[in-house]
């Protein structure tokens, strides 16, 4: 095993790992909005993310990530919000004015 075999392997071994920690942002981000949501009376629709990228926060290497949910009030209309989250952290959840229903 030479240099270059090292170095492939570290580098395989790091986006794996870049990779799991993404996954677990994610599915992080889709269980929050799902209890934002039963919170809020609303219906979740969808859950996309549209943008991650490496930052520091408190001193730690980890991932800046905005995903854009779709939620519905009435379950006739659809209004689009974005999330914001530092590696596990919620920084913002923002939902545009919407329709609420009272029962």
């Amino acid at each position: 095993m030479n240099l270059f075999d090292v170095l492939l392997l570290v580098i395989l071994c790091a986006g794996a790992a870049f990779f799991w920690r993404i996954r677990i942002i994610s599915e992080c981000a889709n269980q929050y909005l799902q209890r934002y949501c039963e919170q809020q009376r609303l219906q979740l629709v969808s859950v996309a993310r549209k943008s991650t990228r490496p930052m520091l926060y408190r001193g730690k290497l980890d991932w800046r990530s905005e995903f854009l949910f779709e939620f519905s009030s009435t379950g006739d209309d659809c209004y689009q919000g974005t999330l914001e989250l530092n590696g596990l952290t919620i920084v913002k959840t923002y939902t545009p004015p919407h329709r609420i229903v009272t029962h």
